[in-house]
């Protein structure tokens, strides 16, 4: 388990340019029809996500840096400004391209916990100044999750992209039966710290605010990250075969909590090609 290093003051960052939301206030004003920010309060039971039209891009700024997503929902960058000295974390291979001025030092970090996770064992860290493009490998959005200290996300492995220095992310097993059917294997990331994560999925995203004492079901497969306890169930009637197949399972969620959802399951759509190529 990671061990929190003792807090320090912040160093300094000369700050990069600003990303240019075209004189439109960021988040979007709900009056001007444009789609929410994940960080916007919402009412009970509303879902924030991909609308009628092109879900707007997510501009923001963090300690010695900001950012740009864009090209939403389904071939979505992410830009980042990053000033002299300032580091980012991503996910090895997500670099589109960067900056001469932009350092890249790759490490190698093996754990047991890591290889039975079916994890990264290495990993990029990005250092300015200069401009950075990331991106997932899959067809799908990016959103921001921004950290206090004081909260704790679940995050897939297969979702995380990229994070701000004073981010910390682990790993923590899950229980087989959540491992086996949750779709999100036997580990996820537990990410806690100051600063922000950046997240991907297989399609949209879709952000459900749950209310205290408000459950609410999610299909096994479209997690992408929460901060709330699930549990596993079965729902509808069928044959045992289908339990054993992972069919008819879905995610339990108790308020107060966030979920982010994927619009698409990455394992039903394999599923899908193969049937196709199979014909």
């Amino acid at each position: 388990m990671s061990q929190h290093p003792t807090q320090q003051q912040a160093p300094f960052y000369a700050s990069p340019p600003p990303f240019s939301n075209g004189g439109a206030p960021y988040p979007p004003d709900k009056a001007s029809g444009q789609q929410s920010g994940v960080g916007t309060p919402l009412p009970t039971g509303h879902l924030v996500g991909p609308g009628t039209g092109v879900a707007a891009d997510d501009v923001g700024n963090f300690h010695g840096g900001s950012y740009r997503i864009s090209h939403r929902d389904s071939n979505t960058v992410l830009s980042v400004n990053l000033a002299g000295g300032c580091p980012l974390d991503a996910k090895p291979g997500a670099m589109i391209a960067m900056s001469p001025t932009v350092s890249l030092k790759g490490q190698v970090k093996f754990s047991f916990k890591k290889v039975l996770a079916g994890a990264e064992l290495s990993a990029s860290t990005f250092t300015g100044p200069g401009e950075l493009l990331l991106a997932p490998p899959t067809l799908g959005d990016i959103t921001s999750i921004p950290l206090t200290g004081n909260e704790t996300w679940s995050v897939g492995k297969d979702a995380y992209l990229a994070s701000t220095q004073g981010v910390f992310k682990d790993y923590k097993r899950q229980g087989l039966g959540k491992a086996f059917f949750s779709g999100e294997g036997l580990f996820v990331y537990k990410i806690r710290g100051t600063g922000i994560i950046w997240v991907t999925s297989f399609g949209a995203i879709i952000r459900k605010n749950i209310m205290p004492r408000e459950e609410y079901i999610v299909d096994n497969g479209h997690l992408v990250a929460w901060n709330t306890k699930y549990v596993l169930e079965r729902v509808g009637s069928g044959f045992m075969s289908n339990f054993a197949s992972g069919e008819g399972l879905v995610c339990r969620f108790t308020g107060p909590g966030t979920v982010l959802i994927q619009t698409r399951n990455p394992e039903a759509f394999i599923s899908y090609i193969g049937q196709g190529l199979a014909e």
